[in-house]
């Protein structure tokens, strides 16, 4: 029960931060997790993210905005289409942790989208912060931020899967 909990309060909105810094890192991370059998999703409508052609393609949607992301014209995550993305991904998130976890999904949903609102302007403020204060191109800050989104997706799995 406590490490329900802990899923519910710690992991869902970890998830969500990290969908704010990437928004396909989280989903890609969780279908890596259910495909592996560490994330109970069979007999749900969530069964789906268990399937080898989801972690493909959210695999290859998540290394994709990791190329983007570096790019000089790519938009602001906080300009209306890349922020309302982030948010929809971190509700969507949220609902397919708290559909294994045998929750409410709108809850989970509620959860994921407002840590995915904070991960958006969180990140977007440390890393234009980083990189005045270290003098490191845009990109270096970037990368390491990519780091970060992995980190959190996996610990955050890792809390929700024990």
């Amino acid at each position: 029960m406590a490490m329900a909990m802990l899923s519910w309060l710690v992991a869902i909105p970890i998830l969500g931060i990290a969908t704010g810094l990437r928004a396909m890192t989280p989903i890609a991370v969780l279908c890596w997790f259910a495909f592996l059998g560490h994330l109970p999703v069979q007999g749900t409508w969530a069964f789906w993210t268990a399937k080898l052609i989801s972690v493909i393609v959210f695999t290859l949607l998540a290394l994709g905005e990791y190329t983007g992301d570096k790019l000089p014209n790519t938009p602001a995550r906080t300009a209306p289409f890349p922020l309302v993305s982030r948010i929809c991904f971190g509700g969507f998130v949220g609902a397919l942790i708290a559909t294994a976890l045998i929750g409410s999904a709108v809850e989970g949903a509620l959860l994921g989208a407002l840590g995915a609102v904070l991960g958006t302007f969180a990140g977007f403020h440390i890393r234009h912060r980083s990189v005045a204060r270290t003098g490191w191109p845009d990109w270096r800050v970037a990368v390491l931020e990519d780091t970060v989104a992995i980190f959190f997706s996996v610990v955050a799995l890792s809390v929700v899967t024990g």
